[in-house]
């Protein structure tokens, strides 16, 4: 399902046009600044200078709480999925750098059952407190139903899909989340084809209902995106025989001695 929706049309002859497309660049001017991609093709994120940079944590909180004032119900398909995937991606970074975790998101537990940080209330959006994972789940997922979803949103994992140098916005979504699914694909923590067969994320796992729910649907699904030598190797073992996930921190590289 592509995210020019039947809902833009009907908003039309309603004559509720939704409000104009939102700006994102003060949340790309940080991206750029503190996102360095990594030798292993991993956006790495300079947490610690950018914790360190009172000025830019700053300007990170004032973004969000920019969002949170924002009436997003009034925006149109592209701007509201650009809106949701930022603020995800924002509030996560600003919990790393309030957290300060060493290794791992994982380790920021809310309470003593939880798996991580993600269904702990962090922000407000229309009245409503939401979490990562109403976010994610209830609004994203929900809504939107296209499987790129899982592409832009960053869970601060070297696991994850890039965290990416520019905020998503609703001018060049559909290109960018292609391309999103493309790097991720192409990526040895995306798939790697082996003897026995073919070894993936685990996100191909987790939510294996948003990807044709069965192998066949996954596969076809890394088919769509994969580079040609990719795709050769996927079409000669095409049989998933395992998952992967990797929880480490999405860090910068220390820089050489």
């Amino acid at each position: 399902m592509r995210l020019v929706s039947l809902v833009f049309a009907i908003a039309i002859l309603a004559g509720t046009v939704p409000t104009a497309a939102q700006d994102h660049a003060d949340l790309t001017a940080l991206l750029t600044r503190y996102v360095q991609p990594r030798s292993d093709g991993v956006d790495g994120v300079d947490y610690d200078r950018w914790r360190d940079h009172t000025e830019d944590r700053k300007a990170l909180e004032d973004y969000v709480v920019r969002l949170e004032a924002t009436p997003v119900s009034t925006l149109g398909d592209a701007d509201r999925f650009a809106f949701w995937a930022n603020l995800y991606n924002a509030v996560t970074v600003r919990l790393i750098l309030d957290e300060n975790p060493k290794k791992s998101i994982r380790e920021i537990r809310p309470h003593s059952f939880a798996f991580g940080p993600w269904g702990a209330k962090r922000v407000t959006v229309e009245g409503e407190r939401l979490s990562l994972d109403n976010i994610e789940h209830d609004i994203l997922r929900a809504r939107f139903g296209d499987p790129r979803i899982h592409y832009a949103l960053n869970c601060a994992s070297v696991g994850c899909p890039n965290i990416r140098t520019e905020a998503w916005e609703s001018a060049t979504l559909e290109a960018d989340l292609d391309a999103a699914a493309r790097a991720y694909i192409n990526h040895p923590r995306g798939a790697t084809v082996t003897d026995r067969g073919l070894r993936i994320s685990k996100i191909y796992k987790w939510y294996r209902e948003d990807f044709g729910d069965s192998d066949e649907g996954v596969i076809a699904h890394l088919l769509q995106y994969a580079d040609d030598d990719l795709r050769q190797a996927i079409e000669a073992r095409p049989r998933i025989r395992g998952h992967e996930y990797d929880w480490d921190l999405n860090k910068a590289e220390e820089p050489a001695p």
